[in-house]
């Protein structure tokens, strides 16, 4: 039997766990077997098993990877201050986010199922979310961190309704008007928060 180094193990679980990750953005979680996951990550199912007690514990922990990844990649290179919040606004209110279901947003991708999931699942998303808003928070109003928080979270919700809905539409060109329109909305209610 072939022994493998810690890294080894470590880097397939997070393989798993992006793989998982897109998949679920993609068909959704319960859309997306173990089988199917593991063979997106190359690997068997019998693998599965070394890593992940259930398919829940890697939806868990997929969720969460999903919303650090877009912190870490969005969120955190961004520029600081109100220019940094219009970068991630226009970004995520973009017509490539919104064809890009794979590397975009879980939030818009996921949150039926999230909301119809059990408890462990709605708090790896919970926990993951509230990073998200604490790094737009900071850029609205740092002096005042738990009304920017609640702020944050109203801007982020905008903005998710206005994605999923946009991918839900058949009509490309009512797709793009209500992002477009998304997009202002957003802008304002920024604006409206900046300003002293």
């Amino acid at each position: 039997m072939v022994r493998y180094a810690k890294e080894h193990k470590q880097e397939t679980r997070q393989r798993i766990i992006a793989t998982a990750g897109r998949r679920l953005k993609r068909d959704g979680i319960d859309g997306s077997g173990v089988a199917t996951l593991m063979k997106d990550a190359g690997l068997t199912k019998g693998t599965f098993h070394a890593h992940f007690a259930s398919k829940d514990s890697l939806v868990d922990t997929a969720i969460a990877d999903q919303l650090h990844t877009l912190h870490v990649n969005i969120v955190e290179q961004a520029e600081p201050g109100p220019a940094g919040l219009e970068q991630i606004v226009r970004w995520y209110l973009s017509a490539p986010h919104r064809d890009d279901l794979d590397d975009g947003c879980p939030n818009a991708a996921l949150l039926d199922e999230i909301a119809r999931s059990g408890d462990t699942t709605r708090q790896a998303y919970t926990d993951g979310v509230l990073v998200l808003i604490d790094g737009l928070a900071a850029r609205m109003a740092p002096e005042d961190p738990l009304s920017a928080r609640v702020k944050a979270l109203g801007l982020l919700g905008l903005m998710a309704g206005t994605l999923q809905l946009s991918r839900a539409l058949t009509d490309r060109q009512l797709s793009d008007d209500l992002l477009e329109q998304g997009l202002r909305n957003a802008l304002a209610l920024v604006d409206a928060e900046l300003r002293p």
